[in-house]
């Protein structure tokens, strides 16, 4: 943010409402004032954003905003247990085909669902902490645990590739019949659509709710359904006389957590990164330049912290303007980022006056803080 602004966060749990005659407005999700739209003030919604908010309803009360953070960790926390208790199953009726047969390929798959299974922990604490309120030391809450989670999530599937190459090579070099293979055939079908089922459901939920981590669960859980199928392939293999087909599947399958290893890693890395989606920006700059007063957009910032969405805002108004009317005009503008950004829970909005010939550069007093 440029000079002048007061950048003390909001935090979820406090509310608060504090106004800088300077012309910054912090308004977070904990407001609990209302917003004035009157006709003729500068920043009054005109017609059409009243229409649209009819269309696309919110609230601004500070408990309506808890409350959907709540449902989101909530739902969150459904999706975890719901896929544990699918890939759980799975993963059990997986191993006991595994001692029965002593397939190589199907023990890399079950050791990955197993894995992907024990991935909801860390989730779950993640979702868990995100729930508790902001302190003075944890001024923007404990959403970052969900990316820290993604962390592990990411190390998982790493010690899963290694664990899948390291016994496909073991049997390469020592290879060895499969037996019941009717029995490996049907644990590689419950394996695929165990796991395409609960991909579906994480990735849903995660997009759902802004969580990169679930997201990257969802990937994990997908990439096992193929690899499932690829144990099926195996199975099909030693069953025409290829022995080494089923090790190959298994090295097939490290190929396979590999690709997703990397597509986690870089989502992981992103939301650590606090990369946004250039979209999500593009459309709330449009956004706020169709407030009415709003001149341009001098700066705007978007974060993750979990699957909550902040702003920082600097729009550029009328010099003119007083006080209150600037202020309305960044009320407009949090306004218009509240329909723009669905899971934005927290907007900093800042109003510079429009520079006029012979005035001093109002930031000119912190120029010498720029680094």
């Amino acid at each position: 943010m440029n000079g002048g602004r007061h950048t003390q966060p909001d935090p979820h749990p406090h509310p608060r409402h504090d106004h800088d005659h300077g012309g910054d407005h912090g308004h977070g999700p904990e407001r609990g004032h209302a917003h004035g739209h009157d006709e003729g003030r500068p920043g009054t919604a005109g017609p059409r954003h009243r229409l649209g908010h009819l269309l696309r309803p919110h609230s601004h009360e500070s408990a309506d905003k808890v409350d959907r953070a709540l449902e989101s960790s909530a739902e969150g926390m459904r999706a975890l247990w719901i896929s544990l208790a699918v890939l759980g199953v799975t993963a059990i009726a997986q191993a006991v085909v595994v001692v029965l047969s002593g397939s190589v390929a199907l023990l890399g798959d079950t050791v990955h669902n197993a894995a992907d299974a024990l991935t909801a922990l860390p989730l779950g604490v993640a979702f868990v902490l995100g729930r508790r309120a902001a302190t003075r030391r944890f001024t923007y809450g404990y959403g970052r645990a969900e990316d820290l989670a993604g962390i592990v999530i990411v190390l998982t599937i790493t010690a899963s590739a290694g664990f899948a190459a390291w016994t496909a090579v073991d049997r390469l070099l020592h290879p060895r019949d499969v037996a019941y293979l009717p029995a490996v055939a049907v644990a590689a079908v419950i394996g695929c659509v165990g796991n395409e089922w609960v991909a579906r459901y994480r990735m849903r939920v995660g997009r759902k709710i802004g969580s990169a981590a679930l997201v990257a669960d969802g990937l994990h859980a997908r990439t096992d359904g193929f690899t499932s199928l690829a144990v099926l392939l195996g199975a099909a293999g030693a069953a025409m006389g290829w022995r080494l087909a089923d090790p190959v599947v298994g090295l097939a399958i490290t190929a396979a957590i590999l690709l997703v290893l990397r597509d986690a890693a870089r989502e992981v890395f992103r939301r650590l990164m606090d990369a946004v989606d250039p979209a999500l920006v593009d459309g709330a700059e449009h956004a706020l330049l169709d407030v009415p007063g709003v001149r341009e957009v001098a700066e705007l910032r978007l974060r993750w912290i979990g699957h909550r969405l902040r702003a920082e805002v600097a729009v550029v108004v009328d010099g003119d303007l007083t006080v209150r009317q600037a202020h309305h005009v960044a009320v407009a503008a949090e306004h218009a980022l509240l329909h723009a950004a669905p899971r934005l829970t927290a907007a900093l909005v800042h109003a510079d006056p429009a520079p006029a010939p012979g005035m001093a550069d109002p930031h000119a007093g912190l120029a010498h803080h720029a680094a």
